[in-house]
């Protein structure tokens, strides 16, 4: 596509394209760190385990609806996260989502169409060079424990063989944003609001070590609640 120009006075000029996607993502990046580092107080162990570029696929235990904005503040480059299908019906956040080129996905009893879509989408992903984060627990906690595995992480550096880094959130269980005290986002906003949030980065897993029941147990391993 070419440039969009103007006609002054008979001459043309080139406009200076802006690339809008970068600037949402840059957006986002900057309000998720201010919110991270300063109502969360985000403090980060295993810094140098964090990649400067990818491929490579994280992941985290699932706490809270505020985990992919806690990890999009720790990590420079852009994240491309997986979630359920569901949060793309929220007209807001599914614009949102769509800008940050998050890859939605389904069980295989929901849309097994749309699960294989997403397998094939984050192979491509990583082919680019992607950073890809994936919750193995698919779903949020509802005791502070971390649940099992699913298996689709063997899949995922089975189809692109990557490193996988082992990520451990801890200071938001019992935040607003989690189920400690029911549904999110049901209770008094201010509850835990100054807790320290810790975001644990393991060393990085060989693609031919990594099994779902031995990634949750590095995972476990980094809790420090």
């Amino acid at each position: 596509m070419s440039p969009a120009t103007v006609n002054v006075l008979g001459t043309r000029f080139a406009l200076p394209r802006f690339d809008l996607v970068r600037v949402h993502t840059f957006f986002l990046q900057t309000v998720c760190r201010l919110l991270a580092f300063t109502v969360f107080r985000l403090k980060i162990v295993g810094r140098e385990n964090i990649p400067s570029r990818g491929p490579a696929v994280l992941v985290c235990n699932h706490v809270s609806y505020v985990d992919w904005l806690i990890l999009t503040a720790a990590f420079r480059p852009v994240i491309r996260f997986i979630m359920h299908h569901s949060f793309f019906h929220v007209p807001l956040l599914r614009r949102i989502f769509k800008d940050a080129k998050v890859i939605p996905i389904a069980s295989g009893l929901e849309s097994p169409a749309l699960l294989e879509a997403s397998f094939e989408r984050i192979a491509g992903e990583l082919e680019k060079g992607e950073i890809v984060c994936v919750f193995p627990e698919g779903r949020l906690t509802r005791t502070g424990n971390t649940i099992s595995f699913r298996p689709g992480v063997e899949r995922i550096v089975r189809t692109t063989p990557v490193p996988v880094i082992p990520l451990c959130l801890n200071g938001l269980w019992g935040s607003y944003f989690s189920r400690k005290y029911g549904k999110p986002m049901s209770t008094k906003p201010f509850r835990r609001s100054w807790a320290r949030t810790l975001l644990v980065v393991g060393k990085p897993v060989p693609p031919g070590e990594v099994t779902a029941p031995g990634l949750r147990r590095i995972v476990d391993s980094m809790k420090v609640d």
